[in-house]
């Protein structure tokens, strides 16, 4: 299935969502409610997504989907909701924090698996500032997204901690693991 580029326009109305879920859940509690008759058919596509939020530049919370379930615009809303409030590893986020705050979103493509023969023949194949990739073996599964490569450049040092990230040894292999890739559509 081919995926629509979104327009400038449109990159700007999902922040604008984003920002909107997050003062909306300040103030209520509550996930900002979507009416998908005021959004363009490419904002109603199927889609998956992951909202970031950095605040002064550090991580402040993080959430999403990996497979496409929801409406490209309702699904960036609950995640920025999530990632604002929800995100386990941080304390929900408070008014004060709003001004400080810098979101950024990934719309995924659809993950396709990799074929591969070895680590090192996974190694060769990855691309560096493009590849999302998705690993799991056994019940274990992480994944870390394009924008990732930038604290990791290197291929072997991305897959180790992608590895750490699934609660797999860095240097764990299997002939079980698999590894899917996709890309991500960057918005800021």
């Amino acid at each position: 299935m081919a995926l629509t580029s979104l327009n400038d326009a449109q990159k700007q109305q999902l922040l604008a969502v984003a920002k909107q879920a997050i003062e909306h859940g300040l103030a209520t509690g509550r996930p900002l409610p979507i009416n998908l008759a005021d959004y363009p058919s490419e904002l109603q596509e199927r889609r998956a997504t992951f909202v970031t939020l950095h605040k002064n530049r550090q991580l402040r919370g993080c959430i999403g989907k990996l497979e496409a379930r929801k409406p490209l615009v309702v699904d960036i809303a609950e995640n920025a909701y999530s990632a604002a409030f929800h995100d386990p590893r941080f304390l929900p986020l408070e008014r004060a924090e709003l001004t400080d705050l810098n979101i950024h979103l990934s719309i995924l493509s659809p993950a396709e698996p990799m074929t591969f023969s070895s680590e090192q023949d996974l190694l060769k194949q990855l691309k560096p500032g493009v590849d999302g990739l998705i690993l799991t073996a056994g019940h274990r599964r992480g994944t870390f997204l394009p924008s990732v490569w930038e604290q990791l450049p290197e291929p072997g040092q991305f897959l180790r901690h992608l590895k750490q990230k699934s609660g797999l040894p860095a240097d764990y292999w299997s002939d079980q693991v698999k590894v899917y890739r996709y890309w991500a559509e960057s918005v800021c």
